[in-house]
């Protein structure tokens, strides 16, 4: 079986999917408890702990792709997201998200809701 086949593509694909959810609970949960100890308004910690987790989260999707496929070939597998299932597999998929300054900026998103979201809880 070759590892550019449209079946290893979907096994990569849903075991991406699989975890996605325990990643988030993963990486979330550190800056949950914290923006509570500083008294950050409940929504505010919901929202920025989702921004805080994401890129984490890309990054190890994004190395899983890449220890699979290789960095040489990972690109066909963004492209048949996007390109051959972009409404099944690739639903929730733009090639942005492999991108670190994307990631990097959601990042810096979930710094900046600590003081508002802080400042709104007053």
């Amino acid at each position: 079986m070759s590892e550019l086949a449209e079946s290893n593509y979907k096994r990569i694909s849903i075991i991406n999917w699989l975890l996605t959810v325990p990643m988030m609970v993963l990486f979330a949960w550190p800056y949950y408890f914290g923006a509570g100890l500083i008294g950050m308004d409940i929504l505010f910690r919901y929202i920025g702990a989702f921004f805080f987790a994401v890129p984490f989260m890309l990054t190890i999707l994004h190395g899983h792709v890449t220890m699979a496929l290789g960095s040489v070939h990972r690109h066909h597998y963004y492209d048949w997201m996007t390109n051959e299932k972009p409404l099944t597999f690739g639903l929730f998929f733009h090639p942005m998200f492999v991108r670190t300054r994307f990631r990097l900026i959601i990042l810096m998103i979930s710094v900046l809701l600590l003081p508002a979201g802080y400042l709104i809880g007053l």
